[in-house]
C-alpha cells in the first residue's frame, strides 16, 4: 500500500529557534501514528506542518493529495457565540458545500454518525460553552471526523479527560481507522501511543520510529526524556507532571 503521509529531512523553524530538524518517516494508508516526546519536542507543529499550517524551512512533505482534518486542543468558547454542538459539527461540513449552498443528504448523514460515535446526540442542541471539558472535546473530535477526510490530525485529544470521554474518543477514533482512514495523534502517554500502528518518539529530532515495542525502549526514552526518564525495578518512571509516570 502507498505511503499516505512523507516526511524527508523536514525542519520547521520558529525565526532562529529549530523546533524539528531533519525528520524523515512514512506512514501508510490506514494506519495510525502516535507523536510523544517532552514538551518543547515539536509535537503539535509537526502535526501543524502535515495539516499545511507551517511549511518546512527544509525537507518535503507529501500527502498523496489526501485531504487532512486538524483538531486542535480543546480551547475556551466565547460565552457571546451562541454555538451548538450540531452547528460544530456542522462546520466541518462548509468546505465542502460553501456557505451559500444546501448540506445535502450525504452531509447530513455524516453529522449525524459523528454526533452518535461521540456520543453526542443528546447534546446536539446544547451550547457548546455548557458542556464540560470532556465533552466539549468529544464535540471538537466529532467536527474533525464529520469532514471525512482521508488523514485525520489531533493534538493530544485524550488529555486530562474523564474516563467515559477518553473511551467514546477511542472508540470513535478506532472506527475511523477501520473506514480506511490514517489518523495522527500527539500524546504525553505511553499506553495511548501503544494503541496506535506507529510510534513516532521525537525530541526536536525523530529519535525512533515504527512499532511501539520497536520504539518504546528503555534506551530511546532515556534518549528522548535524559534526566526526567528512570527504570525502578521492572517500572519505567518519567518524572514530567505532564506525562504518565509508569510504563
Amino acid at each position: 500500500m502507498p505511503d499516505c503521509i512523507r516526511l524527508d529531512n523536514l525542519t520547521v523553524q520558529y525565526g532562529d529557534v529549530v523546533a524539528l530538524d531533519s525528520v524523515t518517516a512514512e506512514v501508510p494508508h490506514g494506519a495510525s501514528l502516535a507523536i510523544i516526546g517532552p514538551n518543547g519536542s515539536g509535537k503539535s507543529t509537526l502535526l501543524k506542518l502535515i495539516a499545511g499550517i507551517l511549511r518546512p524551512a527544509a525537507g518535503t512533505f507529501d500527502s498523496d493529495g489526501c485531504a487532512v482534518a486538524i483538531v486542535l486542543q480543546s480551547t475556551d468558547v466565547d460565552r457571546n457565540v451562541p454555538l451548538t454542538v450540531r452547528d460544530t459539527v456542522t462546520m466541518a461540513r462548509f468546505p465542502g458545500v460553501g456557505l451559500l449552498r444546501r448540506l445535502q443528504p450525504n452531509d447530513h448523514q455524516a453529522i449525524a454518525s459523528a454526533l452518535r460515535a461521540l456520543g453526542l446526540e443528546n447534546l446536539a442542541d446544547k451550547q457548546i460553552h455548557h458542556l464540560s471539558g470532556g465533552q466539549r472535546q468529544r464535540a471538537f473530535v466529532a467536527q474533525g471526523i464529520a469532514q471525512d477526510a482521508a488523514i485525520l490530525l489531533l493534538d493530544e485529544p485524550l488529555t486530562g479527560l474523564d474516563v467515559g470521554s477518553r473511551s467514546l474518543i477511542n472508540n470513535a477514533l478506532d472506527e475511523a481507522k477501520s473506514a480506511g482512514r490514517t489518523t495522527v495523534m500527539t500524546t504525553h502517554s505511553f499506553a495511548e501511543a501503544e494503541r496506535c500502528d506507529l510510534v513516532m518518539l521525537l525530541a526536536q529530532q525523530c529519535i525512533a520510529f515504527g512499532p511501539p515495542a520497536e520504539v518504546l525502549t528503555e534506551s530511546n526514552l532515556q534518549n528522548a526524556f535524559g534526566g526526567r526518564f528512570v527504570k525502578v525495578g521492572n517500572t519505567m518512571v518519567l518524572d514530567d507532571p505532564h506525562h504518565d509516570h509508569a510504563h
